[in-house]
């Protein structure tokens, strides 16, 4: 299994197990997330309760929670919604902080097409919900996630060069 790290921080943030598009030149990866319930399942064993005298919903007071698989896996943490101006600041922090973790050939790449990746991720602004990695670290990466138009899971957006690739 192939685990995919926050290259600043180190955090968990991807895995192999849930597969990736590449888009805007190979900037940005693609995720599609699922909308998946969680906690107690429902047993049939065959028995007829009312046959039996029991009641219909008779048993355990069970609690099940409703989570988006990707953020419930990784431990994503959700942060505040960024304004045009926080989030162009963030982008030219975290492009400097990045930039100087690659190696030179992705450097070039990198420096290439992120104004494109950037621009891209500024017309959706409205539309992102903001996590990051179970650290919570200032300096790690953002990961992305809004609804397509008609979809009801999230689709997530992770930066393909801040992340590194750990087999596990």
């Amino acid at each position: 299994m192939l685990v995919y790290q926050d290259l600043l921080t180190g955090d968990e943030l991807l895995s192999d197990s849930f597969p990736y598009k590449e888009i805007e030149n190979g900037i940005l990866w693609e995720v599609e997330g699922k909308w998946v319930v969680q906690g107690a399942i429902d047993v049939d064993i065959g028995a007829n309760p009312s046959a039996e005298g029991g009641e219909e919903d008779e048993g355990v007071d069970d609690q099940t929670v409703k989570v988006v698989d990707i953020v419930d896996t990784f431990r994503l943490q959700e942060q505040p919604a960024f304004d045009k101006k926080q989030f162009v600041t963030f982008m030219k922090r975290y492009i400097k902080l990045l930039t100087a973790k690659l190696e030179p050939e992705k450097q070039e790449h990198f420096k290439k097409n992120i104004e494109g990746a950037t621009k891209f991720l500024l017309s959706k602004l409205s539309d992102l919900q903001f996590f990051v990695g179970e650290s919570m670290h200032d300096d790690g990466s953002l990961v992305f996630a809004y609804y397509k138009e008609g979809a009801t899971d999230p689709t997530f957006l992770y930066f393909a060069h801040g992340l590194k690739e750990v087999k596990c």
